[in-house]
């Protein structure tokens, strides 16, 4: 009898369980959102909640010059699926966008670059493969 009983608990467990997977999916709070906003250059314009910010960890470093030679932190370097190269520049606060770069040379931690953003910018060092696959729609919600 009790063996019964504990296999009547278990059916009702595993019904309860599996009639709630029909439900409707919560969306994310509105603190941990970010915003894509589609660019006239075919790029996209990222803005993050401070929240979302914080969970992706996002730092940045600049990018510098020094006579000719202009430097973005190596870990500021993304690569997309056909190797071109690129940083997420902080436009504004909690603001992203891609922008293209040349590499000439790699130096320990630095990235000589040709082309990209100018001396000053900022640009994203972590979190910068998290902002790329949101925004080309790579992970949860996409």
């Amino acid at each position: 009898m009790k063996r019964a009983s504990l296999f009547l608990i278990g059916l009702t467990v595993v019904g309860l369980v599996l009639g709630g997977c029909g439900q409707p999916t919560v969306a994310a709070p509105k603190e941990d959102a970010i915003t894509i906003e589609p660019q006239t250059s075919g790029l996209k314009e990222l803005t993050l909640s401070a929240r979302a910010a914080e969970r992706l960890g996002v730092e940045t470093g600049v990018v510098a010059a020094s006579g000719a030679a202009v430097t973005i932190p190596y870990a500021a370097v993304i690569y997309d699926a056909k190797g071109a190269t690129w940083a997420y520049t902080n436009t504004e606060p909690l603001v992203y966008l891609r922008a293209a770069i040349t590499v000439d040379e790699i130096e320990g931690d630095l990235a000589f670059i040709s082309a990209g953003p100018v001396a000053g910018t900022a640009v994203v060092t972590t979190g910068a493969a998290e902002l790329y696959g949101a925004e080309i729609g790579v992970g949860g919600g996409h």
